[in-house]
């Protein structure tokens, strides 16, 4: 699975994309986050606000309570604001 990381997302963990195998067991975009605050300090930095993190799977905008499914890109962002 492609995971996209975006702005301040992207800058805390270091890295733009990458391409991962779930564990077993993750089924929800809720999930997915919790194990991603897992992989080290600066994943656990980048989703510590998880809920203003925004995410869409397969580039439809989704909640965290989403299934993932058969999933081939999830992208985490934070809000957009416009100006």
């Amino acid at each position: 699975m492609r995971l996209l990381y975006f702005a301040w997302v992207k800058e805390k963990t270091g890295i733009a994309a990458e391409d991962v195998a779930l564990p077993e067991g993750i089924a929800t975009i809720a999930e997915l986050i919790a194990w991603l605050k897992t992989r080290g300090p600066e994943f656990a930095h980048a989703f510590a606000r998880e809920q203003a993190i925004r995410a869409a799977i397969d580039r439809s905008h989704v909640r965290h309570d989403a299934k993932i499914g058969e999933a081939r890109e999830i992208a985490f962002f934070p809000p957009v604001t416009g100006g």
